[in-house]
């Protein structure tokens, strides 16, 4: 399959909340959740090099279809009804188009 959708967000959680953040959204990979998904073709979570609190994640999907379709269903929206509280602002957003690459983790 190939990703024609995506998008990286960047959450501020609140001081000394990081730890909490990056295991909450790590979550979204267990089976049920929208990273499982098989429309879902990318799926990482990173941390700020200088800033513990300031996480990254990157989404990669078939389609923006697949990504607004999930992201509306139940389990993405408790994933965000958790984590909301511990942001210390509102997620930044950039979306893009994936053209090619390159994940081994």
């Amino acid at each position: 399959m190939t990703a024609t959708y995506g998008f990286q967000s960047t959450l501020t959680a609140k001081p000394g909340k990081g730890d909490e953040l990056v295991a909450l959204l790590l979550t979204g990979l267990r089976p049920g959740n929208p990273g499982a998904s098989e429309d879902c073709l990318v799926y990482l979570v990173s941390r700020s090099a200088s800033d513990p609190d300031v996480v990254h994640i990157t989404e990669g999907w078939t389609t923006e279809e697949a990504h607004h379709r999930l992201f509306a269903g139940e389990a993405a929206q408790a994933l965000v009804a958790r984590f909301a509280p511990m942001l210390a602002k509102d997620a930044e957003y950039t979306d893009y188009v994936p053209l090619h690459g390159k994940a081994t983790l």
